[in-house]
Parts: C-alpha cells; structure tokens; sequence
C-alpha cells in the first residue's frame, strides 16, 4: 500500500503555532474500503486535502509537527472504532457528514 498523503519539509501558515517558521512533514496512511461509498469519500477527502483541511501544525517541545487535523481517518485495517481502523460499519456515514 501506498501512503494516501505524504507531506515533505515546508513552512507553516498564518493560523499556525509559529508562521513562517518551516516544520518537517511526515507519511501519513488512510484506508477506504473499494466500494462506491469509499470512492465517493475519497473524492470528499481529495477535496478536503486540497482546501488545507486534513492536516495541522502543531507545536511540541519548540518543535513544530504536522498532525491531523479534525476530519477522521482509518489508519488501521483492523483494530475497530477503538484503533482508528475497522470494522467500523458508521464510519464512512460519520465522516460524509463531517466532509
């Protein structure tokens, strides 16, 4: 599998912990079942992505860190609700309604 999101070395925003300042990037995973539910969120979080809405910078020790921002993802094929992953039979409901 391939990262859905891959973020590299870049400098942060205005809205950001420290604009202007740069901040490493990361690999970030996202799972969706192959289904036209699944291809429909995908086109949702493509949206999403491209309006600067699936990722934050946050600061930590000085240092400032990419993390995801509010909207869910499944990072996991298994491990349930609990794990961020699935089986999660509202999940796909849940975040259509977020996006």
């Amino acid at each position: 599998l391939q990262p859905l999101f891959k973020m590299s070395y870049s400098c942060s925003k205005v809205g950001d912990p420290h604009p202007g300042q740069p901040y490493k990037g990361g690999n970030f995973r996202a799972f969706l079942p192959d289904n036209p539910a699944g291809l429909k969120t995908a086109k949702l979080l493509k949206k999403a992505f491209e309006r600067g809405l699936t990722f934050q910078i946050k600061s930590c020790n000085g240092e400032e860190r990419v993390t995801w921002a509010f909207i869910p993802h499944k990072t996991s094929w298994d491990g349930g609700k609990a794990r961020n992953g699935y089986p999660d039979p509202h999940y796909l409901h849940e975040v259509g309604t977020i996006l």
